[in-house]
């Protein structure tokens, strides 16, 4: 019998994420909307709230990837 263990022990929120890349959080909004969860994203839900994208250490190095990618090709995204 195998059973599934979840390697992920934590995420990091987009506005974490944006901060220590010194990113503009709505921007890297607008590249990560392409993520899906096999990329290391996934949205975390609380009281109240809509919830808030936050990412896996390989949802991170995804995003960092993205985020050299639409620097490289700027027209490439529209805002």
């Amino acid at each position: 019998m195998t059973t599934h263990v979840n390697k992920v022990h934590h995420v990091t929120t987009i506005t974490q994420v944006a901060t220590d890349l010194g990113e503009d959080e709505d921007w890297l909004r607008d590249i990560a909307i392409e993520m899906e969860i096999e990329d290391g994203v996934i949205w975390v839900y609380g009281l109240g709230e809509d919830g808030v994208k936050a990412f896996t250490d390989i949802g991170i190095e995804s995003l960092i990837e993205l985020v050299r990618f639409y620097k490289e090709n700027p027209g490439l995204l529209r805002r």
